[in-house]
């Protein structure tokens, strides 16, 4: 898979920026992406500090940017840019403030054309990372939330899971007078769509099962009738893509068991991107695949946003930083 994608920077030079420039497991990968030379890290952070984590660690980062948001030669412009951005919710004063922190300074440099990608969360929490992506690169047209994506590998095997982490349920969302502007099921929908795009990236041709624990009407119930429409809408939105549900996981992923329950189906059976219905079962699949089945997973991959931002668990390890790196910029 990252043999694929390094092909893909090699022919598309991409900057990705760090939000937490002096962390040693940022600058161990930063200066493993220097010395193979197909993707230039930016890094955020006093520049003193930096290069004293840096020489502490014994990384080589000579000739990288390190910006520092407190003597950012372009601030002014930024803090103008943020305000425009903002529509009058936070004043100049409130948007220096935020952007004199890493993740909102390297979002808006995102924002602004200084780097492809971000990639934060090493010290951040997840919510630190996504608001500023929502608030200033905002999502893409025709894109109506966030969501995210686990690849989950296992030597030649690949799989895609969403979402694992950011959508916790889906409620019709509602204008002031009560009505349905955007039903459960259009998110639903569109965060199986954006999978299926996100698994292309990596070479994935999807065959997207809509999980449930009912199979083509074999249960009844509220979870059961959105997992069906969101289907109807997810085939609608991706003609060319195979979108099949509702149907439990067996069904999803055993030819007997699959052809079976859903006779006929091009999916039951035969899926490698798997679409949860909300963020409980999602989270514990893509954990007992990694835990017990020996995936090793990548993400979570947000999707939905004008440009690739992703966040790192606080636990992550330079490796994981590394890969994580690589995946990032490819979706630039």
């Amino acid at each position: 898979m990252f043999e694929n994608l390094i092909e893909i920077l090699k022919a598309n030079p991409r900057k990705i920026v760090y939000t937490e420039g002096a962390d040693a497991r940022i600058l161990s990968a930063a200066a493993r992406l220097k010395k193979d030379g197909f993707l230039t890290p930016v890094l955020v952070g006093n520049v003193g500090e930096v290069k004293a984590a840096a020489k502490k660690g014994g990384f080589d980062i000579e000739g990288l940017a390190i910006l520092d948001p407190a003597t950012y030669p372009g601030m002014d412009e930024m803090v103008e840019k943020m305000v425009e951005l903002r529509k009058g919710k936070m004043t100049a004063d409130e948007c220096r403030a935020a952007l004199s922190k890493g993740n909102y300074f390297g979002t808006m440099l995102v924002k602004m054309g200084a780097a492809d990608a971000l990639l934060g969360g090493a010290t951040y929490s997840t919510a630190d990372t996504v608001r500023p992506a929502l608030q200033l690169v905002k999502t893409k047209k025709g894109a109506n939330l966030v969501s995210s994506c686990f690849i989950m590998v296992r030597g030649e095997e690949m799989l895609a899971m969403g979402d694992c982490a950011i959508n916790i349920d889906y409620q019709d969302k509602l204008d002031k007078e009560g009505n349905v502007v955007l039903s459960a099921a259009a998110q639903l929908a569109e965060v199986a769509v954006e999978t299926a795009r996100t698994a292309k990236v990596f070479g994935m041709e999807p065959k997207v099962a809509m999980l449930s624990y009912s199979t083509k009407g074999s249960g009844k119930g509220a979870g059961v009738d959105l997992v069906r429409e969101a289907t109807a809408i997810a085939k609608e939105k991706a003609p060319d893509v195979a979108i099949d549900g509702e149907m439990q996981f067996d069904a999803a992923v055993s030819p007997v068991v699959g052809q079976l329950k859903f006779p006929g189906s091009p999916v039951a059976g035969y899926a490698n991107t798997f679409i949860f219905p909300e963020i409980q079962s999602g989270n514990i699949g893509y954990k007992i695949a990694q835990r017990l089945g020996g995936f090793a997973a990548y993400g979570p991959i947000l999707q939905g946003l004008n440009a690739p931002i992703n966040d790192l668990s606080r636990g992550c390890d330079a490796e994981e930083v590394y890969q994580m790196s690589i995946i990032t910029a490819a979706l630039a």
